[in-house]
């Protein structure tokens, strides 16, 4: 049987990756798929680099792939099955995996940001043209957390999904622990070893994660991919300090990807997040991901891998290609669907706004160093019906305009709806003897 032909628009980190893997394991692919996966035709800017990368790679077979800058070329080659879309964004990518489906070829992406926005128009076209979208690289790199939630948990109803699903603020997070240092520093760290991005934005205020939560949510609960109704926060404000007191708590701070099933709708957050130190997501450092999945069959699961790299989001790309290949010629009715559910089954369930989700409470404050304030505190808590799990009373080394002390109080709430909390923060902003503003961070006990 003739190979399957692949048309690769962007030869970059991934792209490359992506032709390394296929060429090193191509007769165990072959034995996979049932047939040959052969990369034909790449896309790029710049061709001859592309070329050189090539023949880094495998320099006999490279004169065997014709390397242009005209990406409609590819998209509209009759020879070609299946487009591997690398370049990123949600501009000309989108125009050419929509003109790629148009033509009826398959396509593969590692590109979260296109489907978390456009998901929903993409998979429509893709229906309607009967072809496939396999995006198993764009959550988690290598990790198999789509298939995992499309067909191995397809017999559970998902309740929850936690995910580490993010490299660069982990290994943020990981130094800011272990050694002490201040967002800024641990930042300048990251960037110099190559897990950060000169402009790191998107994955530091937590859009990256979003991106990637969003479509997990969409494909765990049978909803469409709504990112624009995703509540998002970095960790560019975290200090250090809620660092070292979270730890005195027993807990860790990691931002945390978290989709849940609630009696009212769907919560889908990214935030930075205390974790009780023994749970095992609470031990994933450095840019490692990981994704916890609570079925209501299977319990509790977790998937933990390198989330990021050339060739652990390739294995991603590649078993995607494999996948396609095995499909390529099935009843497009009876494939399994992009968001696990059938499409004209998908619920119309609400993505509750950030004011309405559930969960426990780190508050810290710095007040003065009088009698009564912590009575004042417990009052306006006890007010909003909340209730205090643990304190921590810190003397400051800082005085106030009178030469009196200040402490920093730090409370670990039970859970409470975050409307209630913001209520009770005014209050206690407002107290005279408050003389900080409240830090606010989201606890899950994952239990």
């Amino acid at each position: 049987m003739e190979p399957i032909k692949v048309g690769l628009l962007g030869f970059g980190t991934v792209g490359c990756g992506t032709y390394t893997v296929l060429r090193r394991n191509q007769e165990e692919i072959k034995r996979r798929a049932g047939r040959g996966i052969e990369i034909a035709r790449i896309a790029v800017r710049d061709p001859a680099k592309a070329r050189t990368a090539l023949a880094s790679v495998d320099a006999a077979d490279a004169g065997s792939v014709e390397v242009t800058s005209d990406f409609n070329a590819v998209v509209d080659d009759p020879s070609i099955d299946i487009v591997a879309e690398m370049i990123g964004g949600t501009g000309i990518a989108r125009e050419l995996v929509l003109r790629a489906i148009a033509n009826r070829k398959h396509v593969v992406t590692a590109n979260k940001a296109l489907l978390a926005v456009h998901g929903t128009e993409i998979f429509e076209a893709a229906h309607a043209n009967g072809v496939m979208v396999a995006f198993e690289a764009a959550v988690a790199g290598g990790i198999p957390i789509i298939k995992a939630l499309r067909e191995g948990l397809t017999a559970n109803r998902i309740e929850y999904i936690a995910g580490i699903i993010n490299g660069t603020t982990n290994y943020i997070l990981s130094e800011m622990r272990d050694r002490g240092l201040d967002f800024a520093t641990a930042l300048k760290a990251a960037q110099a070893l190559g897990y950060a991005e000169a402009d790191p934005t998107f994955d530091i205020e937590g859009v990256d994660a979003a991106h990637k939560a969003t479509i997990m949510s969409a494909i765990a609960f049978g909803v469409p991919v709504q990112f624009d109704k995703a509540y998002v926060e970095g960790i560019s404000r975290l200090a250090a300090i809620d660092i070292r007191y979270a730890e005195e708590l027993g807990y860790r701070i990691k931002l945390l990807g978290i989709a849940r099933r609630t009696a009212k709708g769907i919560e889908l957050r990214v935030h930075p997040t205390l974790i009780p130190a023994k749970r095992l997501l609470a031990n994933v450092e450095g840019a490692m991901n990981a994704v916890v999945v609570h079925g209501d069959a299977v319990g509790t699961t977790l998937y933990y891998g390198k989330g990021a790299g050339a060739e652990p989001t390739a294995s991603a790309v590649v078993a995607d290609l494999v996948d396609v290949t095995r499909l390529h010629t099935a009843d497009p009715e009876h494939r399994v669907p992009h968001l696990a559910f059938q499409r004209d089954r998908l619920s119309d369930t609400p993505i509750l706004p950030i004011d309405e989700v559930t969960s426990g409470y780190y508050l810290r404050l710095r007040v003065a160093d009088v009698t009564g304030v912590l009575a004042d505190i417990t009052r306006i808590l006890a007010a909003a019906g909340i209730s205090i799990d643990a304190l921590l009373q810190k003397e400051s080394e800082q005085v106030d305009d009178h030469g009196k002390g200040e402490t920093d109080i730090i409370l670990i709430t039970h859970e409470t709806v975050e409307k209630n909390v913001n209520a009770a923060i005014s209050g206690i902003e407002a107290l005279r003897t408050v003389v900080s503003k409240v830090t606010k961070l989201r606890m899950e006990a994952l239990n």
